[in-house]
């Protein structure tokens, strides 16, 4: 009598068959798995994260601030020795193009809509925001500004003014530098401002090197 079926040779040549195509398939989803989780470390890693955070405060702060920065109520980038911030100085008074560097920044900048009233020669920003390297962490001060000297490092000994809350927008901080191109022989800038900051996260190979500039449009008092 025939009996229906399969032997069991004929079982497991189907078997090894079956396995010799599912293994292509099997290491194109695992090489499809390491890249997107190679993907999302990188995406999600400390310092990409940081990154991000720095550009965008950087870029957002610094579109409000006012490009004079002759008139104690712009921009300003320190030299930081210790404690004591002092505005870069030009080298040679005669050329315009000089690239003025220094390890922090200051901005003035309102922080509502800028109205008619604000554009008059009596008129102050009211916010002054001052990144600047501190223990390897780029931190932002974010104070109160009454105009002239009255903001976070300018003042009368030249020291950070205090604030109790700084945030912390990168940690593992090799180095930060602030440029900008001066315009008028005090040190007036152009009204861009170039960040580099160098970042070390302890999980990736090397360092991060993050690049960041922000233009200045606004004008007062006009």
């Amino acid at each position: 009598m025939k009996r229906n079926g399969f032997t069991l040779i004929e079982l497991m040549v189907a078997i090894a068959l079956g396995c010799i195509v599912m293994l292509p398939v099997a290491m194109l989803i695992q090489s499809g798995y390491q890249s997107w989780n190679q993907t999302y470390k990188t995406a999600n890693a400390p310092s990409q994260l940081d990154s991000i955070a720095t550009t965008i405060s950087f870029g957002t702060i610094g579109r409000k601030s006012n490009k004079d920065s002759s008139n104690q109520n712009g921009y300003y980038v320190y030299q930081v020795a210790g404690s004591t911030f002092t505005a870069a100085p030009p080298v040679n008074l005669l050329d315009p193009d000089e690239i003025l560097t220094g390890q922090a920044v200051e901005f003035r900048y309102w922080s509502t809509d800028l109205t008619a009233g604000m554009l008059t020669p009596t008129s102050f920003p009211d916010r002054y925001a001052l990144f600047y390297l501190d223990n390897g962490q780029l931190k932002l001060d974010i104070g109160t500004s009454t105009g002239g000297p009255t903001g976070g490092a300018i003042n009368a000994a030249h020291n950070r003014v205090a604030c109790p809350n700084p945030t912390i927008l990168a940690k593992n901080v090799v180095s930060v530098a602030f440029t900008h191109t001066k315009k008028t022989p005090a040190g007036g800038g152009w009204g861009c401002v170039r960040m580099k900051l160098i970042i070390k996260d302890p999980n990736d190979k090397g360092p991060k090197t993050v690049i960041a500039a922000t233009y200045i449009r606004n004008v007062w008092p006009q």
